[in-house]
């Protein structure tokens, strides 16, 4: 860091990942930290480097007493100024003299990672084969995200970002081998470059919110106190105690630094310098050359090798040095930008320009242990005591015309110079670093003179970086106006945005946003939508006021996409997430979806886990899919499609839903029922009889039992007897339907009698008189059939109209919540079904010559105490009296008086 204030908290920066690629390589550029360090499982804040004044300012943190456990981390508490383990980099000295061979990697140093590179070849061989391996690769992640979020519970937050990014670096770094085989312009490259946007978002969320968490805990138990100080380190040490805007600016550099060192692998291995440990050695050559021939030189070199040698004497270097110059400006800006200000001195000093790494170094804060420590024995002192001299050196040097841009860019991030450090920024990533690193540096100097610890010098810098005013918003406001088209594209994708709002803690405006990007007609990416889904769930968790109808539409997004990839399994973990009655409608969306008989206790158990409602679940797909359709009650006379259709095939199979769990039965009785009621109505039975069938028949103890199981002793609650009651109006009705279906099949089946063929000869006379024996025979065991099947129907449908206890469809108990729905379709199969069952036994007798039982049945349907003359209309009354005279005249064919008594002389 370039600042004491530079090594300020930051998420893990895995310094590990930094030289993989230089281990393939048997020359590397850069050194390798200290492989064998693990890096803490609880996200530091910041990160330390022992010989850096910033380290001091963790180290003056006097930790509260509050026990931050339960929210930062499970393993404890979590300071906010904890130290991060930098390898053997922290411990190198600038004057180690064999720098390059420290670097080296041994071959038995180098088979940590065989095993898991030839894992990831495998693997990225086998994915390749597939048409879309980059999403095949990463589908693993949206039941590993539940895993991870259902495993930890809120006490530990952080360790859930962790588990996040984790997962996606995991996926990145399989997707990483498919792209370089597959090429940047596949599928696999997007999906490689969202994981990569959701891992450095994770960890954004996870420094800031750490820090912010553990500031509002703090808040009140402290008050800001200033103790004065002699000592820069330590007045910029308590002001990023104090304030956390600044603190947590510099973990938004910090934060960029640290993507920015995620990258700096495949940067180190592509650094080749022709000098090694000699500055500019081809232009000495040439002046060692020059002073042994006595001759001059054709192209006019610089005659002496001092650093400002060129700009002295206005002469330039040899080609080869200007290129390795050039070259060297840029390596070192990139390590800058990384964060990596400690490896920028070694390669300058590796190249022999040990002056230019003492350039870097005047940044450090001054401080002089001895003035307050009591100790008699002298300690060194740290920093640069003429920091501010340095600082206007180095402000001047980076508006220097003449200096390459990457050299100037370098002074301009040390001294706060804005504009040369954004002529050398390339992305979106680049420009926020450099307007929040001098943000950051514009506050210190401002906390700094105020406290009357700047020197003179100070007042070298100009007054517009002395007295700008820098907040997080104006920073983003600038992005805005950029005339960088490559910045202002990337400006409007949908992760950049969210780390906006992120930094700037506007979770109103971020939740607005998401509204905009749900709306939009172009669909968001899956990862995307599940890594929105993961962060607002994680707001939520740790009790952040959230605009609820927002939360509610990604969620539902998010399951939308579930559904759709059929992730039956993930379903149910983020349904139980909304709001109880969204929660039920929602999953019962999903319920619906399900056609595989199979996947249904499975679906169901999984709900259960979850805590959802499931006998309101199952109730509300039951009722939804029986009232898709508009079609009324329908009276019988209309032309009716009576053949069972996959519509109605599906309110069928929807009871299922009801029949996994016995204490359901009840329900299942009601909504069975219901359906039931609308075949009937549209003379469907076969799809009655179907419904009918699925129910079990032991509904009824069942009911009985789970009642009286639950220690009660009172009767039935009326709904429940009334649906019994309702069921078993429905078993008569579809018995006597079956009944005459039988009657009619078998009446419609009477043997045919063998007629004898005219001329016939004796043989065939015999043959004949065979047939008409067989005939007799089947005739009579035709008849005997017919007059049984013919008392059954009778009974059966007697069975009906004379329902006992007040009615066929009638309900005894009234004392039950009304149901206006229910009681119009109950009266309107009174008087649908009974005229029809009418109709239907006067036929039978009718046909089977029973015309005197026939008018008896007027005697029925005329009477007080049934009343069934209610429910005729006055065009049926007239067709049934109709339907009697033909008994009443046939009676008189037989001798007998309409009524069928004898006559009486």
């Amino acid at each position: 860091m370039e600042w004491g204030y530079g090594d300020l908290p930051s998420p893990v920066v895995r310094d590990d990942e930094v030289t993989i690629a230089a281990r393939r390589r048997k020359k590397v550029a850069f050194p390798s930290p200290g492989g064998g360090s693990p890096v803490s499982k609880a996200t530091p804040a910041r990160s330390l480097l022992r010989n850096t004044p910033a380290s001091l300012y963790r180290q003056a943190v006097t930790p509260r007493a509050t026990d931050m456990s339960s929210i930062l981390a499970s393993g404890g508490r979590t300071p906010r100024f904890a130290q991060t383990p930098r390898g053997t980099i922290g411990s190198m000295n600038l004057d180690d003299s064999d720098w390059t061979n420290s670097v080296y990697v041994s071959p038995a140093s180098g088979l940590e990672n065989t095993f898991f590179t030839e894992d990831i070849g495998n693997l990225s061989s086998a994915l390749l084969k597939e048409d879309d391996p980059g999403e095949a690769s990463a589908a693993s992640l949206f039941s590993e995200f539940l895993a991870s979020f259902q495993k930890h519970s809120s006490s530990a937050l952080f360790d859930l970002l962790d588990d996040y990014q984790t997962l996606c670096k995991e996926k990145g770094d399989v997707l990483q081998s498919v792209v370089l085989r597959a090429g940047q312009n596949s599928k696999t490259a997007s999906v490689h470059w969202l994981l990569q946007q959701e891992r450095n978002t994770w960890r954004l969320v996870s420094s800031l919110y750490r820090d912010r968490v553990q500031s509002a805990l703090e808040d009140d138990m402290m008050t800001d106190m200033i103790v004065p100080s002699e000592s820069e380190k330590v007045v910029v040490e308590q002001l990023f105690q104090r304030d956390s805007v600044i603190r947590q600016s510099q973990m938004v550099v910090d934060w960029l630094e640290s993507i920015a060192k995620d990258q700096i692998g495949d940067f180190s291995d592509n650094i080749e310098y022709y000098a090694k440990n000699v500055c500019w050695e081809n232009t000495l050559h040439a002046l060692k050359l020059r002073r042994k021939s006595s001759a001059g030189l054709t192209i006019p070199l610089v005659t002496e090798l001092d650093p400002d040698a060129p700009f002295r004497q206005q002469r330039p270097l040899a080609d080869l040095d200007k290129e390795d110059d050039a070259r060297l400006l840029k390596n070192l800006f990139t390590l800058i930008r990384a964060g990596m200000t400690e490896e920028a001195q070694r390669l300058c000093k590796r190249c022999g320009q040990a002056w230019r790494a003492a350039t870097l170094e005047g940044w450090k804060l001054y401080h002089d242990p001895n003035m307050t420590s009591g100790s008699f024995e002298l300690q060194p002192v740290e920093g640069n005591p003429h920091r501010g001299i340095w600082k206007a050196c180095c402000w001047r040097m980076a508006e220097e015309e003449q200096l390459n841009r990457y050299e100037k860019a370098i002074y301009a991030s040390l001294s706060g110079n804005l504009k040369p450090l954004l002529a050398v920024c390339e992305s979106w990533e680049d420009y926020v670093w450099a307007y929040f690193r001098v943000m950051v540096d514009s506050l210190v100097e401002k906390d700094l003179m105020s406290s009357g610890m700047s020197h003179q010098e100070v007042e070298t810098l100009p007054r517009e970086y002395l007295e700008s005013n820098w907040t997080m918003e104006r920073v983003f406001e600038e992005l805005q106006a950029s005339e960088l088209k490559r910045v202002l594209e990337e400006i409007k994708e949908h992760y950049h945005v969210i780390q906006k709002f992120v930094i700037l803690g506007d979770l109103d405006g971020l939740l607005d946003e998401i509204s905009n990007w749900l709306t939009s007609t172009k669909p968001l990416p899956s990862h995307l939508l599940r890594f929105m889904t993961h962060l607002l769930l994680f707001f939520r968790t740790l009790g952040l006021a959230l605009k609820e109808e927002v939360f509610v539409e990604v969620l539902k997004a998010y399951i939308n996409l579930l559904i759709r990839d059929q992730q039956t399994d993930l379903i149910a973990g983020y349904v139980c997430q909304l709001p109880a009655d969204l929660a039920t409608a929602q999953y019962a969306a999903f319920l619906q979806t399900v056609s595989q008989p199979q996947l249904r206790p499975h679906c169901l158990q999984l709900a259960t886990d979850a805590g959802l409602d499931v006998a309101a679940v199952t109730k509300l797909v039951v009722e939804t899919v029986r009232e898709q359709d508009d079609q009324k009650f329908t009276h019988h006379d209309q032309t009716l499609e009576m053949a069972t259709t996959k519509e109605d095939q599906r309110k069928i199979d929807v009871i299922d839903w009801l029949l996994f769990d016995p204490a359901h039965r009840a329900e299942a009785l009601k909504q069975s029922n219901a359906i039931m009621r609308k075949f009937l109505a549209l003379q469907k039975h076969d799809a009655a009889k179907m419904v009918f069938s699925k129910v079990p028949e032991d509904s009824i103890r069942e009911i009985y039992c789970q009642w009286s199981g639950v220690g009660q002793t009172t009767p039935l609650p009326a709904e429940d007897e009334n649906a019994i009651r309702e069921h078993l109006c429905i078993r008569a009705y579809l018995e006597a339907h079956e009944a005459f279906t039988e009657w009619f099949s078998h009446s419609s089946s009477a043997p045919q009698k063998p007629a004898p063929a005219p001329g016939a000869k004796f043989t065939e006379r015999v043959a004949n008189e065979m047939r008409e024996k067989e005939y007799e025979v089947s005739l009579s065991a035709w008849s005997s059939r017919l007059e049984v099947v013919t008392e059954d129907v009778k009974e059966r449908i007697y069975n009906v109209l004379l329902f006992v206890d007040g009615g066929w469809m009638v309900d005894n108990r009234q004392d039950c919540e009304a149901d206006s729905e229910r009681s119009h379709q109950m009266a309107a199969l009174r008087s649908l079904c009974l005229p029809r069952l009418s109709f239907l036994l006067l036929s039978v007798l009718q046909n089977s010559s029973r015309h005197q039982e026939a008018l008896r049945l007027a005697d029925i349907i005329s009477s007080d105490q049934h009343q069934l003359y209610l429910v005729f209309s006055k065009e049926d009354l007239r067709r049934f009296l109709q339907k009697l005279r033909d008994s009443s005249l046939a009676l008189l064919d037989q001798g007998l008086d309409p009524l069928g008594y004898e006559l009486q002389s």
